[in-house]
């Protein structure tokens, strides 16, 4: 379904992440899980693409399983770093023929290697410039052409500390024709409140989806640190986690409840959506959805003609 379509029924979505797994193998063993995240209906799922399009055939391939052999509606990230048009081109040429509605378009990171761009796209609002008018050349069957999703940084874009710069990196991508804007990872709700606050100062009017990662293991708070570049973990989340130690349980149980009453902040201030990094596991989603009863939420969505 286009992302204006899903943002017109849907009072707010609710949404997941995945990766493409590296093996053969260990795709079959995500797909296998596909049931538990089919259960909580989720309005659309996101699949990553790997720096440089270091994963374009497998984020392609599980897209497309998706798609076909599940409910879930997947929406692929697409990053321009390492690209020229002509492949973007054939790219989306390919989810078009797949019958997918939405990109989530990136400008992406360089790979591991370190190699210099080639690419003929120096930022995320050509990109998204490119796919609109892959759509309005008649290139996508929906006269619309692609839903697109753009990235927001709460707690700032690790490679634009001048924030004005960064908003005004942010508006260009909507203005260049995304549709909604869904965040990087924070763990401080007022980041993400004074960074919607900023949008509407910028005249950016499209809805804003916040990323929520519960912590669920100590070496991946590190990751998640590194990734992120430069996640901001408060006190009070560090104390929790301090008092966790060793237990790897408890210390699960810390981020599933933080990121639950995160969650439970977001909806008592109108947050259009949430979107969970799952990294590709499901327990710590289906616990935060039981705690807030999402569930039924999502039923009545369905009951809607979603």
């Amino acid at each position: 379904m286009h992302l204006r379509d899903i943002l017109v029924r849907s009072e707010r979505t609710f949404s997941f992440e995945f990766y493409p797994p590296r093996s053969d193998a260990a795709a079959e063993e995500l797909l296998a899980t596909m049931g538990e995240f089919e259960r909580l209906r989720p309005t659309f799922v996101s699949v990553t693409y790997g720096a440089g399009g270091t994963t374009r055939e497998r984020t392609h391939h599980l897209v497309t399983r998706l798609a076909k052999e599940t409910s879930l509606d997947p929406m692929p990230h697409l990053t321009c770093v390492c690209h020229d048009e002509t492949e973007i081109a054939r790219i989306l040429e390919r989810y078009a023929a797949a019958g997918i509605s939405n990109i989530m378009a990136l400008r992406g990171d360089l790979p591991e290697s370190g190699a210099a761009s080639r690419g003929s796209f120096r930022y995320a609002s050509e990109l998204v410039r490119m796919i609109r008018r892959f759509g309005e050349q008649g290139g996508h069957p929906d006269r619309r052409g692609f839903g697109v999703g753009v990235a927001g940084y709460p707690e700032g874009h690790p490679g634009t500390p001048n924030r004005l710069l960064e908003m005004d990196h942010l508006k260009a991508k909507v203005d260049a024709g995304a549709d909604v804007i869904v965040t990087q990872l924070f763990f401080d709700n007022r980041d993400f409140y004074d960074f919607r606050e900023r949008c509407l100062l910028a005249g950016i009017k499209v809805p804003v989806i916040a990323g929520i990662m519960p912590v669920t293991t100590a070496a991946g708070m590190k990751r998640m640190a590194e990734l992120a570049g430069g996640t901001r973990f408060p006190a009070g989340l560090l104390r929790a986690v301090n008092r966790a130690g060793s237990d790897d349980a408890a210390l699960a149980r810390v981020g599933v409840h933080w990121a639950t009453e995160q969650c439970r902040d977001l909806l008592d201030h109108d947050v259009a959506g949430i979107h969970f990094y799952t990294l590709n596991r499901s327990p710590a989603t289906r616990e935060i959805y039981a705690s807030l009863g999402v569930k039924d939420s999502l039923a009545l969505i369905g009951q809607g003609g979603y």
